[in-house]
């Protein structure tokens, strides 16, 4: 006689307040994850990047050599790197251990607003308000990126990589992904008219060619996309825009699966994800709150109040129910109800 399957466990939503830290690095623009969780990146108006153990509460290390405010950054699949961009129109590639920096790129014409490895840590993607997401190898002396991107009308607001996959969001209200194996360009135009099987219009784009990053275009007047991501599954990406919508879609045909509302978001690129086990949709609003949506349904399952102000970033840890949010010059670790912390971490 078998027994049956156990069933699986609800998701729990992280919402207890475990630590506020203050990062003393003017206002926090940005806080991630590393790969594995254990850590955590902020990026300061003050020019600093700093790497944290956030559930002790433990700054680890500063590290300075911007020229401006920095504005978003990612850890290497090992740990050993660190990468960001900010004001000063630099990439930057630092060693962990020892905080030098080991290669600064310099290329984009504007501010640089996303950051991120691909899966070897070889190449740095950025994407900046100069239209052009810029790929730099890391391995090499050379100084010009080893490929531009520059299919955008608009800034590039924000960069995914999964293994072939390079998803972008522009204010320019589309979303692009570029396929790597098959040298491919889809694009989905999301704008606040958009209805159900909205962004099937694809286009073919081959290897990367197009606008020329010194041209400019005037923003279209819906949508300007904030923040694009991939569900952990691969099937779905999601995407924030200044109509204060979240919509999910489907990767392969851009049918429109589902939209979020209830947030603030008209005049700050805010970040948004999925929750460790994609059952939730996670959004930063403009009125101190991260929602929280039943992904499937659409309803939204918690408002949680994180404070006076704009939560202007968060970040999901990989694995288990823990989010990060960032508000003025502090960021805040939550969990679920029922986590108990441990010695010397709560």
């Amino acid at each position: 006689m078998a027994f049956p399957e156990p069933k699986p466990r609800p998701p729990e939503l992280p919402q207890k307040r475990l630590k506020t830290l203050d990062c003393g690095q003017g206002a926090v623009r940005a806080v991630r994850f590393n790969v594995d969780g254990n850590y955590c990146l902020t990026c300061g108006s003050d020019k600093t990047l700093k790497l944290w153990n956030p559930l002790r509460g433990t700054l680890l290390r500063t590290y300075s050599g911007h020229g401006y405010e920095v504005l978003d950054a990612a850890s290497s699949f090992d740990n050993s790197s660190l990468c960001s961009g900010g004001g000063d129109k630099a990439v930057v590639l630092w060693d962990v251990a020892s905080g030098q920096v080991m290669r600064k790129f310099r290329g984009h014409a504007g501010k640089v607003n996303t950051v991120q490895f691909n899966e070897e840590a070889t190449v740095i993607l950025s994407g900046s308000i100069d239209s052009s997401i810029r790929c730099w190898d890391c391995r090499s002396r050379r100084p010009e990126p080893v490929q531009t991107l520059d299919e955008a009308r608009d800034g590039v607001s924000s960069v995914k990589v999964s293994d072939h996959e390079v998803l972008a969001g522009s204010v320019d209200g589309r979303m692009r992904r570029y396929d790597l194996r098959m040298g491919q360009l889809f694009s989905d135009y999301v704008g606040s008219e958009c209805g159900r099987g909205c962004g099937t219009g694809r286009e073919d784009g081959g290897p990367a060619r197009g606008t020329p990053a010194s041209l400019t275009y005037p923003s279209l007047p819906q949508g300007p996309i904030t923040c694009t991501c991939f569900s952990r599954d691969g099937q779905c990406t999601l995407v924030s825009s200044l109509d204060s919508t979240l919509r999910l879609l489907d990767k392969d045909t851009g049918e429109l699966l589902g939209e979020y509302k209830g947030h603030k978001n008209q005049e700050y690129k805010l970040d948004c994800c999925l929750s460790e086990r994609d059952t939730h949709v996670v959004s930063c609003s403009e009125d101190g709150k991260v929602f929280f949506w039943d992904l499937v349904e659409g309803v939204l399952a918690l408002a949680l109040p994180v404070g006076r102000g704009v939560v202007q970033s968060l970040a999901y840890h990989p694995t288990e129910p823990c989010l990060l949010t960032a508000l003025g010059g502090s960021i805040q670790c939550w969990r679920e109800e029922a986590y108990e912390a441990e010695d010397g971490a709560g």
